[in-house]
């Protein structure tokens, strides 16, 4: 049998089940192969690219530092695909292509509702798909071309994402209703010295977490953290519950109907910003046509 030396699809698929699998045996089961035939795939596949992609041992599989890095590109050649067929699909439906944007929870009640409303005026053809996600994940995603936009409240980004503020705001505490403070009686963060606290946890974002201890800083005390979470929707029902006094964006206060209250942080200089990102050199084109609507939105 002659065998093609051109790479095809077909081997990156039966290479990333084996790099995740890491089992001949498991990997071919998976892609109703048989063990021998995935064997010759791999092999014409090392062949094809000059290179060893696996450490094979009697016992054991595991990835040399090239197929490390073919699985990375692996997985972006089929997020790409994937990317590819959703817009395929939404063009033959008339639609203009697909705009993914993931989010923090803060977003979603200052920002994202006009810009879909704007996006929806300008371009109506453009079909989105929102995710709620942690600042860090967001970032990733972006640099995988997994995300076209994000929204995140962080200080740090790596090279090759850009930054474009959208809005700045105060932070705002979160109390249960029967607490006896209120924001007429409130005097300062140091009052709460002794109170448990809930906090959006560092791996939202370190920048941001790092914004709130200097809170508890200039007030003075270090806070007693009882629990941490990456979405507010967690906070508030804690915070609901008795279990203790959370620090949001003032943003949150709206779209939440619990019996809980909220007391803003005017005199306090810390302000918390939500920034839109996206990859430099992204590969959706929709992405030039709502920048400038962000820009708009950034002005308001």
């Amino acid at each position: 049998m002659i065998m093609s030396n051109d790479l095809e699809l077909r081997h990156l698929r039966y290479f990333r089940k084996l790099a995740v699998e890491l089992h001949f045996g498991k990997a071919a089961e998976q892609l109703f192969l048989t063990q021998p035939a995935l064997s010759r795939q791999i092999k014409q596949l090392e062949e094809i690219l000059g290179v060893s992609l696996f450490q094979r041992t009697k016992r054991t599989v595991s990835l040399t530092k090239a197929g490390e890095y073919l699985l990375t590109e692996t997985s972006q050649i089929f997020d790409n695909i994937e990317f590819i067929k959703d817009n395929l699909r939404h063009i033959q439906n008339g639609d203009q292509g697909e705009l993914r944007i993931g989010f923090v929870g803060s977003a979603m009640q200052s920002v994202i509702p006009g810009l879909l409303k704007e996006i929806n005026t300008q371009s109506p053809g453009i079909h989105s798909v929102l995710t709620e996600l942690p600042n860090q994940q967001q970032i990733d995603m972006l640099k995988n071309d997994q995300l076209d936009l994000g929204f995140i409240r962080t200080i740090r980004l790596p090279a090759g994402i850009q930054k474009l503020d959208v809005i700045e705001e105060n932070f705002c505490l979160i109390l249960p209703s029967d607490h006896p403070l209120d924001q007429h009686s409130f005097n300062s963060v140091a009052d709460l010295r002794d109170e448990s606290f809930i906090l959006f946890s560092s791996q939202y974002s370190h920048g941001y977490f790092d914004k709130i201890m200097s809170i508890f800083e200039d007030a003075g005390f270090t806070p007693r953290v009882a629990h941490e979470s990456v979405h507010a929707s967690t906070i508030f029902r804690l915070v609901e519950h008795g279990l203790g006094i959370g620090i949001v964006p003032s943003s949150l206060k709206h779209g939440f109907s619990l019996p809980i209250k909220f007391i803003e942080l005017n005199n306090i200089p810390q302000r918390t910003t939500l920034s839109a990102v996206w990859k430099t050199d992204h590969r959706n084109p929709l992405v030039h046509r709502v920048t400038p609507i962000l820009q708009e939105l950034a002005k308001n």
